[in-house]
């Protein structure tokens, strides 16, 4: 009998235990350094809470690692198409917002979007599109257009990005064509350009990009606007622009993943996060990434808060498009990439 007592107390020792570690953890798993970290010593001293911070480098590889032990993580930070992945697959818990009264603060332009029509699931954090940026002290004629990154004039100056979703999204749009379009021969007349265009192409890198543009070893890369923002202020020569013929928008969210152990500490950190003070504290330091928080603007530098990278005019704006989940179709996107790769 003793024993069986001495047991339970042993029992119950170790889950109060457990239950107290799971109340002072949260593990948060982003997208590199996409989060001023300064402010998370704040958030620890606020709440009691410690951060765990991992990182990821793409959506892909964040999908995967969830596939593995979805119950790792506490927080993420998933794209538009890949939230619309993880709803499919059950991978998300729903939020419960009465835990996050900041969600007031978002802007309502992103609630109610597409991959999270009933905003069950997420708490939009930051925005941005993707265009051209170029060297206009080697690059003399302005580019416009998609096309401009097939002009022979600019032979090896040229960086395409090494993703098979974004190059594909440039020839597509190039075309005329829908960047999740599931036509095959849209997705093959896209693929014959990118071919076409690989003798113009310096090299297809990722993050590299930037500071080789930066540095000036080759004048011309595609990126998304808050990378934009942040070259032109290393290098006054670069300029950012729209493609006449359409872009992408992204809208990156904070979510919670299915089983994660510390939901409410999950909550209480996306809370923080969504405090216009804190917002703007972090879109000060990701620069020309646009916050979704209201009122954020207005607290930044006169060259963020004024800048068309940051903020432009959407009602001018092309044709804008946000990427959806491909499922399936995914694979071909890869193979279609994999044989660009491999021409020549």
């Amino acid at each position: 009998m003793r024993k069986k007592s001495f047991l339970l107390v042993l029992i119950l020792l170790f889950l109060t235990s457990c239950k107290s570690d799971n109340k002072k953890q949260v593990v948060v798993f982003n997208a590199g350094e996409y989060l001023d970290l300064d402010l998370i010593p704040e958030f620890e001293k606020k709440t009691g809470i410690d951060v765990i911070y991992e990182t990821f480098t793409s959506d892909e590889e964040m999908f995967i690692k969830l596939s593995q032990s979805s119950n790792n993580y506490d927080v993420i930070f998933p794209s538009d198409y890949m939230v619309e992945r993880l709803k499919k697959n059950d991978m998300l818990e729903k939020i419960d917002f009465s835990n996050i009264p900041n969600f007031k603060y978002i802007d309502d332009e992103y609630k109610g979007l597409d991959f999270d029509s009933s905003n069950e699931y997420t708490v939009p954090y930051f925005t941005s599109h993707f265009g051209i940026v170029y060297n206009t002290d080697i690059i003399k004629e302005p580019m416009t257009k998609w096309a401009d990154l097939w002009n022979p004039k600019y032979k090896g100056e040229i960086i395409m990005y090494d993703l098979p979703r974004l190059s594909l999204s440039v020839a597509l749009q190039k075309l005329g064509y829908s960047i999740n379009t599931r036509d095959m021969d849209q997705i093959n007349e896209a693929k014959e350009e990118l071919i076409k265009q690989k003798p113009l192409v310096y090299a297809y890198l990722t993050d590299e990009a930037r500071d080789l543009v930066v540095q000036g070893d080759a004048a011309i890369t595609v990126m998304y606007s808050g990378d934009a923002l942040m070259m032109q202020k290393q290098n006054p020569h670069l300029k950012y622009v729209i493609p006449k013929e359409g872009m992408n928008l992204q809208v990156d969210s904070m979510a919670i993943p299915k089983g994660a152990k510390n939901k409410e500490n999950a909550e209480a950190f996306i809370n923080y996060f969504t405090d216009p003070k804190v917002a703007s504290i972090n879109a000060k330091w990701m620069e020309g990434f646009t916050s979704a928080v209201k009122g954020v603007r207005e607290n930044l530098p006169a060259y963020i808060a004024n800048s068309k990278i940051a903020y432009p005019d959407f009602e001018k704006l092309p044709e804008i498009e946000m990427f959806k989940d491909l499922e399936d179709y995914m694979q071909v996107y890869n193979d279609v990439w994999v044989d660009v790769l491999a021409a020549y």
